[in-house]
């Protein structure tokens, strides 16, 4: 996430950092598990049963006889923090990098030059701002699917602030998706294949509507324009199914108005003001000028989880309205009780929530009589209680505190909805990864905002406010996911989680966990020492934490995705340097400002002895 500092949430319920140390207080965290007794109040003793710990030993690529796999070892030498202009990475393991920023999708390996880059070019070249991704292949070829979150109009156009529409133009084509086929070839590594799969889909590109809010008046506009693109795409998910999720996080930062403007209630609630980011790029598109009465609802069609048919270029992507609009940062798709489709969703800001959307089917049976899974089902919001447990609040018209809104207002003003249930408002909930034995784990970045402005502030039970360097939580849901009850503890506190050379990390973001037993945690913010963002991995057993990978300066270390082998990781560095040569040349070698600007660009990792990643 592009950290912009705001919070749009004036819920005045109990933040989720004063439960945070009432749990830690109480000394019910417990290293290695959830507890018992929350277990038991949460989802009963005989699921407690059957989730107890066994002694199964750690070997990486055996299998337990119930089929499910043992739990992982972490054995590679965790390296140090670093602050200079390249990657690092454990001396057990090898990286090397492809799809640079402006390369060719037509699988040339040439790269459009920065100087005099155009729109057009744009559109057939890799995007900027790399993050959430996920691979669909085997361990030789496969269709990746790569999100562009967003670049700066300096760097990528040349200029400060874009004085004609072709420099804005510029700029919608950077941000969105990329397609593109990948293979690996001994001689030369992964690279981009020639294929009728590559494309972009950009803030232009024709999307459809789905589900139960796809015909609502709120999102028409007086123009009638169609709907198209998809923006700010944070991180991302993956169905069973086969398709991509790609999720619109900090949309309302391109819009503003060049007239005075007061934004509504809802759009207060969303962030939206007449300045945006600074992108201005209402002064030349009018799609993204709030004070045009044509385009009223247009901001609307922003703040969704968007469905990408990887293997089907001439399918348009489509917005599944029944997950609700948020800041989305990703989409975790697990299969729940009855093989029903069950999303886990965080909302990327202060103060926000925590989703989940349970289908109303079994995904197979929905899809073979030709419904989506993600159209149909139900939406939740998450509160977290004292004791260990936590509750999924309905967010629809069947909840008797929601008497009075229809359900497309509860889709398109989600956050309003969640308000009204007295959700948990967290401290930036980001990505949400699925451990072992069904454990779900979240990273909550941080809350600089904790204790002012008239935010609850620090005192002896409360040492988390302010927030600055982040925690992660995790839950067990009852009902295999489907349930609407939780148990829930804390993972790890950053500030807490040291090694020899003291914090290891701060402002974790990036999440997954390969189901042996090891959470991959990737930063995106402020690091012990002012050192560069990062990878690790952890042990859920342990609690250990082991540092793989460092990024360079400037950048943020973001997106996982791994073939099913896992023997190869693609990770993404985002904005290197911020874009300014004296920093880093990445992916060139570094010469300073002399030396080209630097790219964001996706790193892959492997095991020198071809082993399993994280081991």
């Amino acid at each position: 996430m592009h950290d912009t500092d705001s919070v749009s949430n004036p819920s005045p319920t109990r933040p989720f950092a004063e439960i945070v140390q009432t749990r830690l207080s109480r000394r019910s965290v417990i290293v290695g598990g959830i507890t018992a007794a929350a277990l038991a109040a949460a989802i009963g003793p005989a699921s407690v049963a059957g989730a107890s710990d066994d002694d199964d030993d750690d070997r990486d690529d055996d299998r337990r006889d119930d089929g499910r796999p043992r739990r992982g070892r972490i054995d590679f030498t965790s390296i140090p923090l670093q602050n200079g202009p390249t990657p690092t990475i454990a001396p057990e393991y090898a990286m090397s990098v492809i799809l640079p920023w402006r390369e060719l999708l037509d699988g040339s390996g040439a790269s459009f030059d920065y100087a005099g880059f155009t729109a057009e070019q744009q559109e057939q070249s890799i995007g900027i701002g790399h993050d959430g991704m996920w691979y669909f292949g085997d361990g030789r070829r496969g269709v990746l699917c790569l999100n562009h979150e967003f670049g700066s109009t300096q760097h990528v156009t040349g200029v400060a602030a874009p004085t004609t529409l072709e420099q804005v133009r510029l700029m919608q084509a950077a941000h969105g998706v990329s397609v593109v086929e990948i293979e690996r070839s001994r001689r030369n590594g992964w690279q981009i294949r020639s294929s009728r799969k590559n494309r972009r889909i950009t803030v232009n590109t024709p999307v459809e509507f789905a589900g139960p809010a796809a015909a609502s008046a709120l999102l028409q506009t007086a123009a009638g324009n169609a709907p198209a693109g998809t923006l700010n795409n944070c991180a991302n998910g993956y169905t069973p199914w086969g398709t991509y999720l790609t999720c619109e996080e900090n949309f309302n930062g391109y819009f503003g108005a060049a007239v005075p403007f007061t934004a509504s209630p809802a759009q207060r609630r969303y962030g939206f003001n007449a300045g945006g980011f600074g992108y201005a790029w209402h002064l030349f598109d009018p799609r993204f000028d709030l004070a045009n009465a044509d385009y009223t609802n247009e901001e609307n069609r922003f703040g969704w989880v968007v469905e990408i048919d990887p293997d089907r270029p001439n399918v348009a992507p489509v917005k599944r309205t029944a997950l609700g609009r948020t800041k989305h940062e990703g989409a975790t798709v697990v299969e729940g009780k009855g093989r029903r489709a069950v999303v886990y969703l965080g909302d990327d800001e202060r103060f926000e929530y925590i989703y989940k959307f349970v289908s109303s089917g079994n995904w197979r049976s929905m899809r073979a009589r030709g419904m989506s899974p993600l159209d149909e089902g139900t939406l939740y919001v998450a509160r977290f209680h004292e004791d260990g447990t936590g509750e999924w609040l309905e967010l629809s018209t069947a909840n008797p505190l929601l008497a009075g809104w229809t359900t497309d207002q509860i889709l398109v003003n989600t956050r309003g909805a969640a308000d009204v249930l007295g959700a948990t408002p967290m401290d930036r909930p980001e990505w949400i990864a699925i451990g072992r034995d069904e454990q779900v784990y979240c990273t909550l970045t941080n809350n600089t905002q904790r204790g002012s402005a008239g935010r609850p502030g620090p005192d002896a039970a409360n040492p988390l406010a302010p927030n600055p360097w982040g925690h992660i939580v995790r839950w067990v849901d009852s009902e295999q996911h489907t349930g609407t009850t939780f148990a829930w503890d804390i993972f790890a506190i950053a500030q807490d989680t040291v090694d020899a050379g003291g914090q290891m990390f701060g402002s974790p973001d990036g999440l997954w966990a390969d189901g042996e037993g090891r959470v991959f945690v990737q930063t995106d913010g402020a690091q012990p020492g002012a050192n560069n963002d990062q990878m690790l991995v952890a042990s859920e057993v342990t609690g250990e934490f082991r540092r793989l990978f460092t990024g360079v300066a400037g950048c943020e270390v973001t997106g996982v995705a791994v073939t099913p082998d896992r023997r190869t990781m693609f990770v993404n560095l985002q904005h290197p340097g911020d874009g300014d040569p004296n920093r880093t040349n990445f992916p060139a070698e570094f010469t300073g400002a002399a030396g080209p600007v630097p790219r964001d660009a996706t790193v892959v990792i492997t095991r020198l002895d071809g082993g399993v990643i994280g081991s």
